[in-house]
């Protein structure tokens, strides 16, 4: 028993003091140094310290004292950013046959490439439909250290491809509410790959939209004759509703928001976005094209939301990952401070998730850490063409609810001859 006291006494002879350390210590990790871009709070390009405090930003100040944190990362020269928001990806991956974005081959698995490109949360563009979200939010968002929110398709089978994705017996605007108002990762509701003449699928989804009190989001094509962007735009859609693939060139199955010939917007897009239309990149595979995004730019009809279409086919062509996409309108002439708040704040609001997407106090620590590389850099679009650029956004540190998940040049981690090394 005497043995066991004076073990007893040792051991808290030696935790005490380091115990005692760590509870003096007001920050569980400080950002300190860098550039902070957040525009919600309208701090642009600030040199700012940014103190967290389990998964929660509890300070944001010109100077906080090293000496309060157990974790100091230094992030000179560095941009420190919202966690970006990714409005338009895929992550419902499976192996099922003929089941395309939806349990299928093609989607992809979130943490593999969410963090290093300083993606905090993916919200998928409606891979599931109301009959498969069951199977997608146990068999990826219950698993993925990435928030998950998502789109729920109005085709109850989901993404699959081919003609499950032409039934229009299978587009039940009730089941899809219902589905949304009882599950909280659902924010808005999805239509694509319709090739049929008839209006259909848009006005069920606009009608689940009433119904569940969410946004609509539009993938617009494949249809023979194109169908109307004015009537979609000016008269099918309402305020906040969303068209993605914005800068799209595919002239055979629908029309494009700006004449390719005289270098001018159609009134219908101009007009949209003075209704409330939401005009987002969904860059793909094959729906983003430098032919109308540089004209487009040059007009200063920039993006409201930048966003991915990540799949396996885009992320291995000309998109790759949210920081090149984010880079080709860098290179464009868009503002550093334009191009984060349309990969950050800008999505939250579109899906009304106003607590993410910013630094605030008392937000979720999701956090992005970005350095700008200069040089001699190409950019690939959808059709294969080149554009050159001479920056480079990439992602040096992802915070995650306060834990670093992704670190590229270990900004947190201490050198190896370090005392403090293990």
């Amino acid at each position: 028993m005497q043995n066991k006291r004076i073990i007893l006494s040792t051991i808290i002879c030696i935790l005490f003091p380091l115990l005692s350390v760590t509870a003096q210590k007001k920050y569980d990790l400080l950002i300190q140094g860098g550039t902070v871009i957040d525009p919600k709070n309208k701090i642009s390009e600030k040199v700012m310290d940014i103190a967290i405090s389990n998964d929660t930003i509890v300070a944001v100040s010109g100077h906080l004292n090293a000496r309060d944190a157990v974790k100091v990362v230094n992030a000179k020269g560095l941009y420190v950013t919202p966690g970006l928001i990714d409005l338009h990806s895929h992550h419902f991956y499976g192996t099922e046959e003929n089941h395309y974005l939806c349990n299928g081959y093609y989607a992809v698995q979130p943490d593999a490439f969410t963090f290093r490109s300083g993606v905090t949360t993916a919200v998928d563009a409606g891979s599931p439909g109301w009959k498969s979200f069951e199977k997608y939010k146990k068999q990826t968002i219950a698993h993925s250290k990435t928030r998950i929110l998502s789109f729920l398709n109005i085709v109850g089978e989901g993404m699959r491809g081919g003609v499950w994705e032409q039934d229009l017996n299978d587009m039940n605007a009730k089941m899809t509410a219902m589905t949304i108002a009882q599950n909280p990762e659902l924010v808005g509701i999805k239509v694509a790959h319709y090739s049929g003449a008839e209006w259909t699928p848009i006005e069920r989804a606009v009608e689940a939209g009433n119904m569940a009190g969410v946004p609509v989001m539009i993938d617009f094509g494949g249809h023979e004759p194109p169908l109307s962007l004015t009537r979609l735009l000016l008269e099918e859609l309402r305020p906040g509703d969303i068209f993605t693939h914005m800068y799209a060139n595919l002239a055979a199955v629908r029309m494009t928001i700006l004449n390719p010939e005289t270098g001018e917007l159609y009134d219908y897009a101009t007009k949209g976005r003075e209704r409330g239309i939401v005009f987002d990149v969904g860059h793909g595979g094959g729906s983003f094209a430098f032919a109308q995004a540089i004209p487009a730019i040059k007009k200063g009809f920039y993006p409201d939301a930048i966003s991915t279409d990540i799949h396996t086919e885009s992320m291995n062509g000309g998109m790759k990952d949210q920081l090149n996409v984010m880079s080709k309108f860098l290179n464009l002439g868009m503002p550093l401070n334009a191009v984060i708040e349309a990969s950050s704040w800008k999505p939250a609001q579109v899906i009304h998730h106003e607590e993410l997407g910013n630094l605030s106090v008392g937000s979720i620590a999701d956090i992005a850490v970005l350095s700008v590389l200069k040089g001699d850099f190409g950019f690939i679009d959808s059709a294969g063409n080149k554009m050159k650029g001479n920056r480079k956004l990439q992602c040096e540190m992802t915070v995650r609810a306060g834990e670093i998940v992704y670190d590229l040049n270990g900004l947190s981690s201490p050198m190896w001859d370090a005392p403090d090394a293990r």
